[in-house]
C-alpha cells in the first residue's frame, strides 16, 4: 500500500497514513491481503524473462522487487518510492536475501528514469493511493519510461466481485480515503490506464480478500508507428 503520498497541495503520507505503523507494514500486508498468492500471480503475469530491465513503481519495503529479482537473477531490477523510510527497510531487505536491486527515491508521477528505461513496469497496491489527477500523471510517467512494447502490470483493488466484497472494501475506501480509492472501487482504472496511451489493457486473475477484490491488471505501450 506504498503510495506517492501527496495530496493536492503537495504533503507527503506514509504509507499507513503514519510513520510510527510503517514497522507494521510487512505483516499487515501478509497477513490481511493473501500477499505470496497474488504477487505469485503477477509475477506469473507479467513473464520478466532474463536481461529485462524493470521497475517497481511505489516499492514500499521492497518485498515484490526482491521476488521479482529472486525468480529472474538475470533481471535488473529497480525499484523506486517516495518514503525514505521504506526505501530504507527495501535496501536492508534486499541485503538480507542476498540480492541486488536498484532503489531510487521519487515520485510515481515525476519518475526519477530516462525514457524507455524499461521491458516492464509492476506495481503492486499502489494506484489505489492516487488521486485521480495523480493516477493520470502515474500513467503518462510509466507510458514515458516503459520501452515500445513494454508493459504495465498492476495488482490493486477493484470493483468488488459481489455483495460480500462491497461489503469489505468499504474498510479500503475508509482506510485511504474516498478520492483516492473510489476509481479502483468503481471499476475505472482500465479506462484510465487506456486513455493514457495503452493498448490491449485486460483484467487477469482476482483474488477475494478481507478488504475485498484485489485484481491484476495488464496493459502495453504500443510499438512504434503504433496508434498512441
Amino acid at each position: 500500500m506504498s503510495g506517492p503520498d501527496r495530496d493536492r497541495d503537495e504533503r507527503f503520507v506514509p504509507a499507513l497514513a503514519y510513520r510510527w505503523l510503517t514497522p507494521l507494514y510487512d505483516p499487515l500486508i501478509r497477513l490481511t491481503t493473501r500477499e505470496r498468492a497474488f504477487k505469485a500471480g503477477l509475477l506469473e503475469q507479467a513473464s520478466v524473462e532474463p536481461r529485462m530491465d524493470v521497475l517497481d513503481l511505489g516499492c514500499g519495503t521492497g518485498t515484490l522487487a526482491i521476488w521479482t529479482k529472486q525468480r529472474v537473477p538475470e533481471a535488473r531490477v529497480a525499484g523506486v518510492d517516495g518514503d525514505p523510510e521504506m526505501l530504507e527497510w527495501a535496501e536492508s531487505k534486499a541485503e538480507r536475501a542476498g540480492v541486488e536491486l536498484t532503489l531510487s527515491s521519487g515520485m510515481s508521477f515525476e519518475l526519477p528514469h530516462a525514457d524507455a528505461s524499461f521491458d516492464r513496469v509492476l506495481s503492486s497496491l499502489f494506484f489505489h493511493h492516487l488521486i485521480r489527477a495523480d493516477k493520470e500523471r502515474t500513467l503518462a510517467e510509466v507510458r514515458r519510461v516503459l520501452r515500445p512494447g513494454g508493459e504495465l502490470h498492476i495488482a490493486d483493488w477493484a470493483r468488488p466481485a459481489d455483495p460480500l466484497m462491497s461489503v469489505l472494501s468499504r474498510s479500503i475506501m475508509l482506510l485511504d480515503g474516498r478520492e483516492q480509492t473510489e476509481d479502483n472501487l468503481r471499476g475505472r482504472l482500465p479506462d484510465l490506464i487506456a486513455a493514457a496511451g495503452f493498448g490491449e489493457v485486460e483484467q487477469g486473475r482476482a483474488y477475494r480478500t478481507i478488504y475485498g477484490t484485489l485484481a491484476l491488471l495488464r496493459a502495453r505501450r504500443p510499438a512504434t508507428g503504433s496508434a498512441a
